[in-house]
């Protein structure tokens, strides 16, 4: 019935691994071969794995894991991909039902309820065409997110009435699709009478393929538009209008056109304190806050809007494009103002101690892309580089984990992402630390031969930590070096793929290895991110690349 139900909703790949809980459906899965299972090396990597697929192809991923330690497993992959708003459906083995509550192995519907969208434990065999169809239903409608199934051992072993028809609705499950019209046109009014206003675009942008609604909203309002770390795509980073990314880590230019908007509107996004940094401080000369979402819980989370535009972004931007009419005359100094900041605050690094700098990397990375591969950041200051110096025009290619900042969720997510997506080249940029969090999946890849050229930019320390402790923490380094690491050329040879290693720009060159490729980049050992907004601070305190640095 499980397996059967997974055809019925179009899966092709399962990301699993079996244990004595779940051997009832493994028992089946060789009668499926329209089912691909890819044996993973931890119940982890399946999560991410399943995220990473679901990102890439805007389709559920699918991870199975057996219970206690198996399903537990799988938490830290379920909240990232929660927090993220990421369909995904996770199938775990349970215990007989009659010993559930008994502590025969871990509580896995409770442990898991704050990281899902919904979750069920499965009793009677009769119930799992039902709760499989309403799985998808629940996981890919509205606000996506996992949903968990926690399946009884005996019924995994019964045998039952096998009828299936896709869900549609649910008793008291209305996601909110539709804006209010009116309150379309309203943010439309308040954006044309705006003097100074500003758009910021989040993950629901790229959830709704929304892209292209939002650049027309843009252009013809004359209104610069910023992304959340998530919403890195959702608006090409070229454009004149782009601002770039917003918050903590955000660019200068971005920076001070939010902290001086007086229309702010904010479309698919949670405004959680990465945005925000000092909440009071935030946009305080903002004279309305416009707040579009599916999600009508968001509404006045951590920002009261002045006005709620509570449905899809895509719907709601469509709404408003018939009431967009060309910007007002003065809005041009506006746009000038933000084109002084721009050439005031751009992006730089140094490139003075002779060291290999990683935005040098990046940019040569993203050079060979072309507009055309997806890439996957992992946690931390490799995750920032590669958003700031995100230049593709096309939505959608740039994968990371924001809400949760997992570290160890690029590969994995990376190999789940071409497994999607063949037809796409996938690069995993991540730092040393977080890598080998989830290294032993580099044998997925290699038995699979899954075409993921993974960037690492080695640091031999926790740099993001690292520093945070530099600048705000006294400058005691403490428990950050990463100094007796694998020699990662020597590891890459011991699962079987290829690797080299680069110290010197002057050392890189394209990988068309068909299959995985690895490359230990020696980057500046000092190197740090910036902007940044030091801890506590409000956004007007940001702080630059120091000078002479």
């Amino acid at each position: 019935m499980i397996l059967e139900a997974l055809e019925r909703e179009g899966v092709e790949v399962i990301f699993g691994y079996p244990g004595g809980a779940n051997l009832p459906i493994y028992q089946h899965l060789p009668a499926h071969p329209r089912l691909r299972h890819v044996l993973v090396r931890h119940e982890q990597g399946a999560a991410h794995m399943a995220d990473g697929y679901a990102r890439a192809t805007g389709r559920p991923g699918v991870a199975m894991a057996t219970s206690g330690p198996g399903a537990l497993n799988l938490v830290t992959g379920l909240a990232t991909a929660f927090m993220d708003s990421v369909p995904m459906i996770a199938i775990t083995g349970q215990v007989a039902s009659r010993t559930v509550g008994t502590d025969a192995f871990q509580d896995v519907i409770g442990c898991t309820q704050s990281v899902t969208k919904h979750n069920y434990l499965v009793t009677k065999a009769d119930d799992i065409p039902r709760i499989m169809a309403e799985a998808f239903h629940i996981a890919t409608t509205g606000r996506p997110g996992p949903v968990l199934i926690d399946v009884c051992k005996d019924a995994q072993q019964a045998v039952g009435e096998w009828e299936y028809s896709s869900c549609s609705a649910l008793p008291g499950y209305r996601p909110a699709y539709e804006p209010d019209a009116d309150h379309a046109k309203k943010a439309i009014e308040l954006l044309a009478q705006a003097k100074r206003p500003v758009i910021l675009a989040g993950h629901g942008v790229i959830l709704s393929h929304a892209e292209q609604e939002l650049l027309e909203v843009a252009e013809r309002s004359g209104t610069p538009v910023g992304t959340t770390l998530l919403g890195v795509g959702a608006f090409p980073t070229r454009h004149p209008l782009a601002l770039h990314m917003t918050g903590f880590m955000g660019t200068g230019w971005n920076i001070k056109a939010v902290q001086n908007a007086d229309v702010l509107m904010m479309v698919g996004m949670r405004i959680d304190d990465r945005v925000t940094a000092k909440l009071s401080e935030w946009a305080p000369k903002a004279e309305h806050f416009i707040h579009v979402d599916i999600d009508a819980s968001e509404m006045g989370k951590n920002v009261r809007p002045h006005l709620e535009v509570v449905g899809d972004a895509k719907r709601s931007l469509t709404a408003m494009l018939p009431h967009v009419h060309p910007p007002p005359a003065d809005r041009g100094a506006w746009l000038n103002q933000i084109d002084l900041w721009r050439e005031e605050h751009p992006l730089k690094y140094s490139r003075s101690n002779g060291h290999l700098q990683p935005q040098d990397v990046l940019i040569d990375m993203y050079r060979r892309c072309q507009d055309e591969a997806i890439v996957v950041a992992d946690v931390g200051q490799n995750q920032i580089w590669a958003a700031l110096w995100w230049n593709y025009t096309k939505p959608g290619l740039f994968i990371n984990s924001g809400g949760s900042g997992t570290m160890g969720f690029a590969l994995p997510a990376a190999i789940g992402a071409k497994f999607g997506r063949p037809d796409k080249d996938v690069w995993c940029v991540a730092g040393e630390g977080g890598f080998v969090m989830t290294a032993q999946e580099l044998s997925v890849a290699v038995e699979h031969q899954v075409g993921v050229k993974i960037v690492l930019l080695n640091n031999f320390s926790l740099g993001m930590v690292r520093q945070f402790q530099d600048d705000f923490y006294g400058g005691v380094r403490s428990q950050v070096d990463l100094t007796q690491m694998p020699d990662f050329l020597k590891l890459a040879d011991a699962y079987g793929l290829p690797a080299r290693r680069v110290h010197d720009f002057e050392e890189i060159e394209d990988q068309k290895a068909p299959g995985p490729f690895l490359t230990d980049f020696r980057i500046d050992p000092e190197a740090n991110v910036y902007p940044i907004v030091p801890l506590g601070k409000g956004l007007n305190d940001f702080w630059e690349l120091p000078n002479g640095a």
